[in-house]
């Protein structure tokens, strides 16, 4: 898929990314850093937009999402939670001295996918989703998630805990909810590591309108507090080098341009704490956080220089000759803070792209910088180029406060990293063909599966693919209701056997050394019913929909997300995620900064290079999920120029996949892709 100029605009196209209901962009024709200019003004001025939209439909009037009172088991009788009684006893402590604590999810570089030592969200509330906050005060504990994590979050809380579903009518966001159930003058803490600075900040002033108080604990988490000895250690395993046939650029041509937008900027240096944009401007990759090939790391990029701030016991001999050669030197993980002291008490102008660098850094940058500005004068004698909301562009050694360039390079991929992307996704295809030929084949004589039997076996087909490393998120494998949950994750002893006679859900991806995949795909192995067949039908016409929608160049995603959804729309229908999101090339399996989402804060355009799914979906609470399959389609329901789509793609797959599969597999994959007659 990719956006042309408007006097030459062309459908989407899905060209390589046969095994998946993903969409991605394959062409590149711009440089990698220059011409992005960023306004600051359109990157600072916050975006108030609602969470949730009440739609309005013919059949059945409102749809909107019941408060979480209404949805959640009953819990009149709270159980008490040891964990959350010990964080509270922290609460009065000298140094501390607080009202409320805020968990999130993230690590220290605001990851999605985090190492175990840091998930400390899911340790303190038992939720396991990638998703959500907690709030723990004096006696009340509650959890915010978004609808992908509803069901999960019901079923892993207990009673102690309020679910919070966050955007839902009638349900608070967390500094709503602080306001109203704290007293005036009540301190809330965080660990500013945690939270992004603008997180902090919209935080802090959210809070103030009541008269509370945000306290950045520095020094103590409070979680790795009660976590003590069963805490696990942090990640040590060796970093790699990417080789540059699939990374397409060198390092030294990549930090070249940043350099060059440092000056063009007034920037004397750029902290980069985002992992996937430290491993790709270094062509590092690493294995520290699951499900993800990076390494936590800092990068400080000068105009005369570069530091790395990693753990030395990972770097190899490699890995040491590689960042030699790009005249990177390494420095201790721990010592970054030190740095940023440093370079702010010389008056450097920093880079920082304070919607992911932490607060703690950017708190770190700010006392020192301001007494060196007042030993030097207000003005100081650095360009400054930092947007002030009341009078725009301004001087003085403050900082440069953008987002970060390398967010939108690396959005935009190269020839060699396209090349991979479709290379991995066609070995991938091949290990999906022969998946689903052996689980129809089980299912058919009866074998009894479980959920977690057919991952485990979807993960062995393909750790038998070249360029294997591991899967891109754990696997979504939900028989029946369980496929109604959107991030479900079977467990071995708890989970559901597969369900001939119910819709069967497998979402998944796998990482490999030249790309990474994110497929889902909804089967029936038996009769689905007529309902089914009409909610898989319009999911199908909106995935269609995308894929042929025409764009003018400069198009942000959140215009084309309602092709997506307006078939299922017409029955009074929806979906509690985006449409499509960024897929990283040998990185992260979502991947910003564009996106095509009912979430339409972000104006990013789709540009030539980017790669991105195209994954609309339907759950029926309780009963079951749809993404994309063949054999539930409703050929009622579909326009003869959808059969044509279908029919082209068919075509596609067995053209290019068959060549890679052989005996029951490839008969398996021919009796998929045969044609289907118009009526």
């Amino acid at each position: 898929m990719q956006s042309v100029p408007s006097q030459a605009i062309r459908p989407l196209s899905l060209n390589a990314s046969l095994s998946s209901s993903r969409l991605p962009f394959f062409s590149f024709s711009l440089p990698i850093f220059h011409k992005f200019k960023i306004n600051p003004s359109i990157y600072n001025k916050s975006q108030k937009v609602p969470l949730f939209l009440t739609l309005r439909c013919c059949s059945s009037g409102s749809v909107t999402a019941k408060p979480s009172s209404e949805l959640r088991r009953n819990r009149d009788v709270q159980e008490p939670d040891e964990k959350v009684v010990a964080l509270r006893r922290l609460f009065s402590k000298p140094g501390i001295g607080i009202d409320a604590y805020i968990i999130p999810s993230q690590d220290a570089h605001q990851s999605e996918f985090i190492a175990e030592c840091y998930m400390r969200r899911a340790y303190i509330s038992g939720f396991t989703g990638s998703a959500g906050t907690a709030v723990v005060t004096k006696d009340k504990a509650a959890l915010w998630t978004d609808g992908r994590y509803f069901l999960q979050a019901e079923k892993q809380l207990s009673s102690s805990w309020i679910l919070m579903r966050a955007g839902s009518l009638g349900v608070p966001t967390t500094s709503e909810w602080l306001n109203d159930v704290l007293s005036p003058g009540g301190r809330v803490g965080i660990y500013p590591f945690l939270f992004s600075h603008d997180a902090a900040k919209e935080l802090k002033e959210a809070i103030s309108k009541k008269n509370l108080e945000l306290v950045f604990l520095y020094d103590l988490n409070l979680v790795d507090e009660i976590w003590k000895e069963s805490r696990p250690k942090p990640p040590n395993n060796p970093i790699r080098v990417h080789d540059m046939k699939y990374a397409g650029l060198d390092v030294a041509s990549k930090l070249s341009s940043l350099r060059a937008e440092l000056v063009g900027t007034g920037a004397s240096a750029i902290v980069i704490s985002m992992l996937d944009e430290v491993a790709w401007l270094l062509n590092l990759r690493g294995s520290d956080v699951p499900h993800s090939p990076v390494m936590y790391a800092y990068l400080i990029v000068e105009v005369d220089g570069a530091k790395l701030f990693v753990d030395n016991s990972k770097v190899t001999k490699e890995v040491m000759d590689h960042l030699k050669n790009a005249s990177v030197e390494l420095r201790p993980y721990d010592s970054t803070l030190s740095e940023i002291k440093r370079l702010a008490a010389q008056g450097a102008q920093l880079w920082l792209d304070t919607s992911s660098v932490n607060a703690a850094i950017v708190e770190t940058y700010k006392s020192p910088l301001d007494k060196y500005c007042s030993n030097h004068g207000s003005k100081g004698k650095i360009k400054n180029k930092r947007y002030d909301e009341s009078n725009g562009l301004s001087e003085g050694p403050s900082g440069v406060y953008m987002r970060s360039p390398i967010s939108l390079a690396k959005a935009l991929k190269n020839p060699a990293e396209l090349e991979g992307m479709q290379n991995c996704h066609l070995r991938d295809a091949a290990a999906l063909a022969q998946f689903w030929c052996w689980l129809e084949e089980e299912i058919h004589n009866n074998v009894e599966l479980t959920e977690v039997d057919v991952a485990d076996k979807l993960l062995e087909f393909r750790a038998k693919k070249e360029g294997f490393l591991d899967t891109s998120f754990d696997t979504i494998s939900g028989s029946g209701a369980n496929g109604a949950i959107i991030h479900y994750r079977a467990e071995r002893g708890s989970c559901s056997v597969v369900d001939p006679n119910k819709l069967f859900l497998l979402d998944s991806g796998a990482q490999y050394i030249d790309g990474i995949t994110d497929i889902t795909r909804t089967v029936h192995f038996g009769e689905p019913t007529a309902r089914e067949k009409e909610c898989f039908t319009r999911v199908l016409k909106g995935h269609i929909a995308l894929d042929q929608a025409v764009f003018p160049e400069n198009t942000p995603g959140f215009v084309l997300d309602a092709f997506a959804r307006s078939s299922l729309w017409k029955i009074g229908l929806d979906y509690r995620h985006g449409t499509g999101h960024g897929v990283g090339a040998a990185l992260n399996v979502h991947e910003g900064p564009q996106s095509i989402s009912y979430r339409y804060g972000n104006t990013t355009p789709l540009q030539k290079g980017m790669i991105v799914s195209n994954e609309p979906g339907y759950y029926e609470d309780h009963a079951f999920g749809i993404r994309i399959a063949a054999k539930l389609v409703d050929i009622s329901l579909i326009s003869d120029d959808e059969i044509e789509w279908l029919n082209n793609y068919h075509s596609q797959v067995w053209e290019k996949v068959s060549p890679l599969v052989e005996g029951s597999a490839r008969q398996w994959l021919w009796n998929n892709t045969r044609v289907i007659h118009k009526r």
